[in-house]
């Protein structure tokens, strides 16, 4: 059996019947919260097909439920009912919809208002503290104004963008004339606290930088004031340099009755005297026996004589170099004659018989370190340069170039020893070694060593033959080391003898320590020392500590360049002031 068709329904293009649609219905709540029951539900959803909106063809008489639900609800308030509950708009939507199906099913129950049903019901206790926070909430939320802010809000938002003044510009500050007083403080009012004016500030010119003479200086003081004193001192070098030298023997006495003369040797106070304005770099002493004459080489090209003999402060300072005086040696065949080397490239000769200082050797280069004699007459010279570069010299020709230049192909040369016995050996202090060449063989297109001191790690400061064999080679190294080489025979490696360890760091305001032999002796130096209490320490070629020479009250400072006489028990140190410091034998001094 087909079915007619219904309103809604159709036959498909295959003759089916087409299904009817299902529509959903939403789910409604009441105001009680519990469903009705069998035949209220099925009355209920009549009631709610009915709201459709009617077609076109029914009576135009319709209303929708809610205009009809608020239309009744206003009529029971104005007839005295249940007054009306302040709610949220969620809370009204729900309420609405709620009394829109209360209403519905009223009509169709009994056609009973709201609120008859809501005045006959009676409300529990729940329901009422319910409708008590819902009115107390809604008050609250009144009392906020928030529709008000809200309602401003959205005044603002609409509002354009405020647009900024611009400012007006500036006008230039026109001057009157007068300047603005300007605070200065009273140091640069030059004004002492009390507002007393300072006296000037005296102007200093710039020193220009001096020239190096060549040819020879006359042996004239610094000062006029001092010529008395100077003529004085000279012809007193003058006088001792006439008496005859003692040739240096080597001395048969034991190591205890040196130990027992050095115990021997004080110091006072009127053998302490600054002899140089600057720091001592070399010092010197005439091989007199009788007078002892000393000479000290400082910064800047000072040379200073200092007649430890006379009473009085015999003490005159002269200026033969522009740069540091590296090294001092009396000539050993004139007395007469002090050699110095200045780091101005120049070697000079003070002849106090002429009163000059000749010049004997000129470099270019303005780098020279040390020189020692080739001749035993000292008629020839070694002369190191910094840069590795040696230089033979001969006194007796009328140049001042050298004769022989030879570079041996290192990088650090400070000091030059020439071998007391076989004079063509000479020893140089280099970087991180002590080398010995051969004067003969410099002539070679490649100079090499003839022997090599191992074992230094850092620069080596001095190096030296002992004074009478040369069977010793003392060196001292920035590696904190003192070592004794043993050069009785001349092979390519030299054996290590002792090694003390010894404080050589100076720093930069300090000469640097050299160990010098006793010339007295074979096997014994002396070395300067950073041990508190000051100190002069003197060593034995085995390593062991022979003496130190020391004073609580006149010795008070570091002594880097130490000298022993030739003859005599007396030793002087220089300092980093230009201080001389003497030790002497109590019976030279009384």
């Amino acid at each position: 059996v087909i079915p007619a068709p219904c309103p809604g329904r159709g036959l498909s293009l295959s003759g089916k019947l087409r299904p009817e649609p299902v529509r959903m219905e939403p789910v409604r709540s009441r105001l009680a919260g519990s469903p009705l029951p069998g035949p209220g539900r099925q009355q209920q959803q009549r009631a709610g097909r009915s709201h459709k909106r009617p077609s076109s063809g029914e009576s135009p008489g319709w209303e929708p439920p809610t205009r009809r639900l608020r239309r009744r609800m206003t009529g029971s308030e104005q007839q005295g009912g249940i007054p009306p509950v302040p709610t949220t708009p969620i809370e009204a939507g729900s309420r609405s919809s709620n009394q829109s199906d209360s209403t519905s099913s009223g009509d169709e129950d009994g056609n009973f208002p709201l609120a008859f049903h809501q005045q006959s019901e009676e409300l529990s206790v729940y329901e009422k503290k319910r409708l008590k926070n819902i009115q107390e909430n809604a008050q609250f939320f009144a009392s906020l104004n928030m529709l008000e802010t809200a309602k401003k809000l959205r005044e603002i938002g609409k509002r354009g963008p405020v647009k900024r003044e611009i400012a007006p510009r500036r006008e230039k500050f026109k001057s009157s004339g007068e300047q603005p007083m300007v605070r200065r403080s009273m140091r640069l009012l030059r004004l002492d606290p009390a507002g007393t004016p300072l006296p000037e500030i005296p102007i200093e010119t710039p020193v220009e930088t001096e020239e190096r003479i060549s040819g020879p200086l006359k042996m004239i003081g610094n000062e006029e004031e001092d010529s008395k004193v100077t003529e004085n001192l000279m012809n007193t070098w003058l006088e001792i340099s006439q008496d005859k030298v003692r040739i240096k023997e080597k001395q048969p006495v034991e190591l205890k009755k040196y130990k027992s003369s050095l115990n021997k040797m004080t110091i006072q106070k009127s053998f302490v005297a600054k002899v140089t304005t600057n720091r001592v770099c070399s010092l010197a002493f005439h091989p007199s026996q009788h007078r002892f004459l000393v000479a000290a080489g400082s910064t800047y090209g000072y040379v200073g004589l200092w007649d430890l003999s006379s009473q009085a402060d015999a003490i005159h300072q002269f200026k033969p170099h522009l740069g540091t005086v590296n090294c001092l040696h009396f000539s050993p065949s004139n007395s007469a004659e002090l050699l110095s080397l200045g780091n101005d490239g120049t070697i000079r000769c003070g002849n106090v018989a002429a009163a000059v200082f000749d010049e004997v050797y000129t470099s270019d280069s303005r780098n020279t370190s040390s020189f020692d004699f080739l001749a035993e007459d000292g008629s020839t010279l070694i002369v190191s340069h910094w840069d590795g570069d040696v230089t033979v010299v001969d006194r007796r020709t009328p140049s001042t170039s050298g004769e022989l230049d030879a570079y041996l192909g290192i990088s650090h040369l400070r000091t030059v020893s020439v071998h007391p016995v076989h004079r063509h050996y000479f020893v140089t202090a280099e970087d991180r070694c002590a080398t010995i060449y051969d004067v003969r063989h410099l002539k070679a297109s490649h100079k090499r060593a003839v022997a090599h001191m191992n074992g230094h790690t850092k620069k080596v400061n001095s190096a030296f033959f002992s004074p009478i064999t040369g069977n010793r080679v003392v060196t001292v190294c920035m590696d904190n080391r003192i070592r004794i080489f043993d050069t009785s025979a001349i092979i390519p490696k030299i054996p290590l003898v002792a090694s003390i360890t010894h404080n050589n760091y100076t720093g930069r305001w300090l000469t640097k320590f050299r160990a010098v032999w006793d010339p007295k002796r074979e096997d014994c130096f002396v070395v300067g020392s950073t041990v508190r209490p000051r100190q002069i320490e003197v060593f034995h070629d085995t390593g062991a500590r022979v003496h130190e020479f020391s004073d609580a009250e006149c010795l008070g400072s570091v002594c880097s360049t130490n000298v022993m006489h030739s003859t005599q028990n007396v030793l002087v140190g220089g300092n980093s002031s230009g201080r001389l410091h003497v030790f002497m034998d109590n019976s030279l001094s009384g």
